[in-house]
């Protein structure tokens, strides 16, 4: 009987357009997705306006959110911001560009420095944090694009009270951009970012030229200054302790080293070295921090000074929109709409570039792991779980600024403390006792200041917590499904391995699967009898035997080397190393019957104790119920049961 196999249905080949493994012939069947396609790159301040989205945007509520932290500290505390910025973050993620150039992050970083499950476990919690920090940047983001639409005083009085409609719409069409399918525009971001920067420099030399004619405002603010908290050790003191509060200003770092593999670099650059692509990404970290940290504290002081303290209330017609206050109030309603629209614009595209960074980080980790479902590789379905999710994040949060504050901060201090502590480690195994020094101070300084956000505002911990829940238990199950998945993505054998499979090629090739132990004659002596006596086999049949050492049982895929070798004359040999037992096995057995032609035999004992306890040794540690799963393997590799290899258990 001949079955016909349908096509997928328009819907469905649609929302998994681009799966590695949807009818593309000799493309990659693996977990990963198609290799991208080699570009030329482009010049790193170009690419510094991608990540400058992200980062530069936050100016669009960074002023308000420091005034009402600090109120007439802002200034101060924000000062305290920049030192971090300039003398902490910079240092970790100009390290961190040297050490992870190809994009993959500080995540990268520590996910070599740990193995086993506690080093995939430990990934996972940053998953769910850098999952916190890029979907609050996306509906925090469009929270205030829509804050800066409802209150531009010619829209006010139609638009008021649809602020959470307007999120949701704006949060949905960038859904649709990536749905129709998005194609991340270096361009548009250079044209987004000059313009919006160009508005801010007339904002804050307009604020400064009216402090500065207005002397009263200074004193004023002096004496205010004075009169609440005493003396300058007072004032330092507290900006030092609300500054948790303004972690927002920090963020777009992480972003800053995710695209790294734009940068043009070097013609003599290599995969291996790319020096030049280093070397201007650092340029481009420390050129956007030294832009940010100028108009942090030029709009710091002149919201402070400018604005009164009310109109930053939520409710107030600064809140969230300081700087667009000043530049309705002070250079007309004309140039504040044009304002506003800028700042609608990049806010709104900071949201796409957070969705592609989502889109570009969790499937480089989870499908390695074995931890994505089957559709998490096509782009279109993960677009529709990250606006859902986005959906929820915005109505649980009030489309406000202010509530989700307390999240982005936590998801971008979590990274930058892992950033500092990964950076700490790489000095200490470099030994260079200074720096490993200088960045373990820094470590401690955004862990403390992680921690203090965390209590004062456990809203961005619980979120992340939700995220990281979701995101192992996702993974886990996942894992778990492909449990029984060929996940050996290449087989290579020595001479002398090929010389024992041509050598029984003209036989029946009979294996036995042997835990290797002490590797002494009497144990494989034993191991023969025994199999000969479990299955009633006459004394002439010949073996070899096929060892599987387990490595790291939690990767999930790899390539298989095999090492033939006679052990104490007699005894045939096949050596192996992977992560599971039986995946090794199937993979090993399939590869000989391709390469002869012939139906390998391959012999187990049972293994001893409950089925249940053996299955999760093989689900953690990647042995115990080596023979069932061996063969479960194999059926789901080889559809065809005429072509499969026999496996036989005594």
């Amino acid at each position: 009987m001949v079955t016909t196999e349908h096509p997928p249905s328009r819907l469905r080949a649609w929302m998994l357009e681009g799966l590695s493994d949807m009818g593309k012939h000799g493309g990659v069947t693996g977990p990963h997705a198609e290799p991208e396609p080699p570009h030329k790159g482009q010049r790193w301040w170009r690419v510094m306006c991608l990540t400058g989205v992200d980062y530069f945007s936050t100016l669009g509520y960074q002023p308000g959110i420091a005034a009402l932290a600090a109120g007439l500290l802002s200034p101060i505390a924000t000062i305290v911001l920049v030192v971090v910025t300039l003398a902490g973050a910079l240092p970790v993620y100009r390290r961190v560009a040297e050490e992870s150039p190809h994009g993959e992050g500080s995540i990268a970083m520590l996910e070599r420095l740990l193995s086993f499950w506690k080093g995939k476990l430990f990934v996972l919690t940053l998953l769910g944090f850098a999952a916190t920090d890029f979907l609050i940047t996306i509906t925090l983001s469009a929270a205030d694009a829509s804050t800066h639409l409802v209150e531009n005083p010619h829209l006010t009085s139609v638009l008021h009270g649809y602020q959470m409609l307007i999120t949701l719409f704006l949060v949905a069409l960038l859904g649709a951009v990536f749905l129709k399918g998005f194609l991340e525009a270096i361009g548009v971001a250079v044209v987004l970012v000059g313009i919006y920067l160009a508005l801010n420099v007339v904002v804050v030399a307009v604020g400064i030229w009216h402090v500065v004619t207005a002397e009263y405002v200074v004193t004023d603010w002096a004496n205010a200054l004075t009169a609440e908290h005493g003396n300058v050790f007072v004032m330092i003191g507290v900006a030092l302790i609300v500054f948790p509060k303004l972690a927002l200003g920090l963020s777009g770092f992480e972003t800053g080293v995710a695209v790294m593999p734009h940068v043009r670099g070097d013609a003599s650059d290599t995969e291996a070295r790319p020096t030049g692509r280093i070397r201007d990404a650092k340029k481009l970290l420390t050129t956007a921090a030294v832009i940010m940290s100028c108009f942090l504290i030029a709009t710091s002081f002149i919201t402070t000074l400018l604005i009164p303290a009310n109109e930053f209330k939520p409710g107030g017609q600064a809140n969230g929109r300081a700087l667009a206050y000043l530049a309705h109030q002070y250079l007309g309603g004309a140039f504040g709409t044009v304002y506003d629209v800028s700042t609608i614009a990049i806010l709104w595209f900071a949201g796409a570039s957070a969705m592609a960074g989502l889109l570009n980080l969790m499937p480089r980790y989870l499908p390695r792991y074995g931890m994505a479902p089957h559709w998490a590789r096509a782009v279109r379905p993960m677009v529709i779980v990250f606006t859902l999710i986005a959906f929820l994040v915005t109505w649980i949060f009030d489309a406000s600024v202010d509530k989700q504050g307390g999240a982005y901060a936590t998801g971008v201090l979590v990274l930058i403390s892992s950033a500092a502590i990964a950076v700490t480690i790489a000095a200490r195994k470099a030994r260079q006792r200074r720096w490993t020094v200088l960045f373990a101070v820094i470590a401690v300084v955004f862990l403390y200041t992680t921690v203090v956000n965390v209590l004062e505002r456990p809203d961005g911990v619980k979120i992340g917590a939700c995220f990281i829940a979701g995101i192992i238990l996702v993974s886990l199950l996942s894992r778990l499904a492909r449990a029984f998945e060929l996940r050996v993505t290449s087989v290579t054998m020595d001479p002398m391995a090929e010389r024992f499979v041509r050598d029984m090629a003209s036989r029946k090739m009979r294996f036995i699967a042997n835990e290797p132990d002490q590797r002494d004659k009497a144990e494989y002596r034993d191991k023969i009898e025994q199999i000969r006596a479990d299955n009633d086999m006459p004394e002439q049949d010949d073996f070899v035997f096929l060892e599987v050492t387990v490595t790291d049982p939690s990767e999930f895929e790899a390539g298989l080397s095999v090492r033939g070798e006679v052990m104490h004359g007699r005894y045939r040999v096949l050596s192996v190393e992977s992560a599971s037992v039986p995946n090794a096995l199937a993979a090993l057995l399939l590869h000989v019957r391709d390469l002869t032609g012939c139906t390998p035999h391959i012999y187990f004992e049972w293994t001893e104790g409950s089925p249940f306890a053996n299955f999760l040794r093989f689900f953690l540690f990647g042995q115990g119920e080596v023979a069932p799963v061996t063969r479960e393997v194999l059926r789901e590799a080889e559809p065809d049961r005429d072509r499969r290899p026999r496996v036989h258990t005594g």
